[in-house]
């Protein structure tokens, strides 16, 4: 739960004995014990310290950097940990599913009923302002999540979750309500984002995929090798396979809250020559606040039956997902929100 978001420019990491220090020309401006810290999230390229990363290798505090836009550069961590049995296990089933695709239906079906969920959400709140053509597009995800489970190969698999993605993000338009003009959204883009919507979710998946490969690792998965994303070097493709089911309750309904309520406006946001846009610095730090602030909600999980915080979905994801591999539950509980 406790990340460290660093995003002053031209700030610099460092140590003093078992403090971690920001920097800012010869002057500490911030500072708090490392025993307090599972990871930071550096924005920026002045960079660290090598006592700083020594010291979060040896305390198991994963340092990633980013650029000041949100793109991911690299990532600093301790030795492995975790189970090589259960490592071996998950690689043995990862080729294995290229016949048997099953995890890979559990996360697709699972964020297909969850953007489902969004729309319905919209349609229940707002039935006189929500697209009048968002029923047939509810109906068309409750099918195509079933049709998920009907699939043998990953390619058709893949091919329904494109499929079912674009009649999603052709509906996220409509659940925008206020500051039209501004906010809107014709497709979801991506490297770069082309507008003001596409550069939200971009900014919030940034910080999602961050915390389940995190989660992934502290129960000792190895977030590179996944059952939905091909393997790629240098992609977290377990991460990003995790990241899928959450996507729809933990960013996308955050992004349609920020503008909604208006806590988020035009001029929060810079625009490129290339027709990149991206989210301004000093909106940086009130969406990381929010994005906190959100983690510390409580809620019910499905499966579990008990309240946790929201911010421990994607480690009680990883677990779930660990005692799966194991053998110890007969099927994934992928998370599915009511």
């Amino acid at each position: 739960m406790n990340t460290l978001y660093v995003t002053t420019p031209d700030s610099y990491l460092a140590k003093d004995g078992e403090n971690i220090l920001i920097r800012l020309e010869e002057e500490t401006i911030f500072r708090v014990p490392s025993h307090n810290l599972e990871a930071i999230v550096y924005f920026g390229y002045p960079g660290a310290s090598p006592a700083v990363l020594g010291l979060c290798a040896e305390r198991g505090i994963t340092v990633s950097f980013l650029t000041p836009a949100g793109r991911f550069l690299a990532r600093v961590e301790g030795p492995q940990s975790g189970n090589v049995l259960l490592r071996r296990r998950q690689y043995r089933m990862a080729d294995e599913e290229n016949n048997k695709p099953l995890l890979a239906q559990y996360f697709v079906a699972a964020k297909i009923l969850n953007c489902r969920a969004v729309l319905q959400r919209g349609r229940r709140d707002h039935p006189e302002r929500v697209g009048k053509y968002i029923e047939r597009n509810i109906a068309m995800l409750g099918k195509s999540a079933r049709n998920v489970f009907e699939s043998k190969r990953l390619d058709d698999i893949r091919g329904i979750e494109g499929d079912a993605a674009w009649r999603y993000f052709s509906e996220f338009d409509h659940l925008i309500l206020e500051q039209k003009q501004e906010f809107f959204m014709k497709t979801r883009s991506r490297r770069p984002p082309l507008d003001k919507v596409n550069a939200l979710l971009s900014f919030f998946y940034t910080l999602l995929v961050h915390e389940c490969r995190a989660a992934l690792e502290s129960v000792g998965l190895d977030p590179a090798v996944g059952f939905l994303h091909r393997d790629r070097p240098g992609r977290p493709s377990l991460a990003l396979d995790l990241m899928e089911e959450l996507r729809p309750y933990l960013a996308d309904r955050m992004v349609l809250s920020l503008i909604n309520r208006r806590q988020i406006t035009p001029d929060d946001f810079v625009c490129m020559e290339n027709g990149a846009v991206y989210v301004g610095f000093e909106t940086r730090k009130m969406l990381l606040t929010a994005w906190q602030k959100r983690k510390q909600e409580e809620i019910m999980h499905p499966y579990l039956e008990e309240k946790i915080p929201v911010g421990l979905l994607p480690y009680t994801q990883a677990l779930l997902l660990a005692r799966y591999l194991r053998g110890d539950l007969d099927a994934y509980p992928a998370f599915v929100m009511k």
